[in-house]
């Protein structure tokens, strides 16, 4: 008989209602989803998205719970805590699981120990941008007004430690120059403040960019993948505007606690795999400049595992600590 590989047997895996574990059946009940960050957001929205998909699929509820706060680390502790039978999975995301044990002195769980990767589910650049009125229309031209007044452009971020603050982080030290960061509590609200004129510039994720970018109030400079948009095609990449260092992807993926089962983890991953082939799900994550992930859990894995000691030296050259 020909040996199947892990993707095949994982989603002949995921046709069937549940796991029979001795007189139990996995799922048996309705399944918790922790997301680490507040109701409406990028992440609050794909949990709600996928767990919708998913819960059809294993043919029990995935009820969503936010739990946000710390950067992320509140939810994710959770998580980490969580009994290992499956009942309680969620959101894993860039800054708790690949920045914060850098950048806080303590937490509750270890990022890359107390977890368990499911699958890596998107990936999606961030878009260097300032007000349409702006005398800035380009990246040099922020780079020289930032170097002839040192401290004194502001950029905006939705917190410390996030992709936000981090694009801005890796962008002066690649070009050399010092500026402001103004923390906020969100996105939404620094992107407010900058079409207000409250600051300067912000890296915004691009879904979050695109509408003020398509209504003309904002106008966008560079984009931080490593390759152009299809979104955004005349949007040059930082490293075509001469900083290649500035290459960052907001990203997210299914987690669960430490020692959870590998058939149940093998039965999560298929089913969350096929969610992802949803025509309705790929089109909204495509149209908000996102790269559709998916893959096994020992690729998720190993990226976490690629992505910590980047962002720990990024946190350490530019000093940033929490607040």
């Amino acid at each position: 008989m020909k040996r199947r590989t892990f993707i095949e047997a994982a989603f002949i895996t995921a046709a069937m209602p549940s796991l029979a574990f001795g007189q139990a059946k996995y799922p048996s009940k309705p399944i918790m989803w922790i997301c680490p960050y507040g109701a409406g957001g990028s992440a609050d929205q794909r949990s709600r998205q996928l767990g919708r998909l998913m819960s059809d699929a294993l043919g029990q509820p995935i009820v969503v719970d936010n739990k946000p706060g710390a950067g992320g680390n509140i939810g994710t502790e959770l998580i980490a805590k969580a009994k290992p039978d499956g009942y309680t999975i969620g959101m894993g995301n860039f800054a708790p699981l690949s920045v914060n044990k850098a950048l806080f002195k303590k937490m509750g769980y270890d990022p890359l120990t107390d977890l368990t990767p499911i699958m890596l589910i998107e990936r999606g650049p961030l878009v260097l941008m300032v007000r349409n009125d702006s005398p800035f229309k380009s990246v040099a031209d922020i780079v020289k007004a930032a170097k002839a007044s040192p401290g004194k452009l502001a950029y905006a971020s939705g917190g410390i430690g996030g992709t936000h603050h981090l694009s801005g982080s890796l962008f002066e030290v690649a070009a050399g120059i010092d500026m402001i960061h103004a923390a906020y509590k969100s996105g939404s609200a620094g992107q407010t403040d900058l079409m207000g004129g409250q600051v300067n510039m912000m890296f915004e994720q691009m879904y979050a960019a695109m509408p003020s970018i398509k209504g003309g109030k904002l106008r966008p400079l560079a984009i931080t993948s490593k390759t152009r948009s299809p979104l955004a095609p005349d949007v040059p990449t930082m490293a075509e505007a001469g900083y290649p260092q500035v290459e960052i992807l907001n990203w997210q993926g299914l987690i669960g606690p430490k020692g959870l089962p590998a058939e149940i983890v093998t039965l999560l991953n298929a089913t969350a795999n096929k969610a992802l082939q949803d025509p309705a799900t790929r089109k909204i994550m495509l149209e908000q400049g996102n790269e559709i992930a998916g893959g096994t859990p020992e690729q998720f894995a190993a990226f976490i595992r690629s992505e910590a000691p980047r962002w720990a030296k990024v946190v350490k050259d530019a000093k940033i600590e929490p607040e």
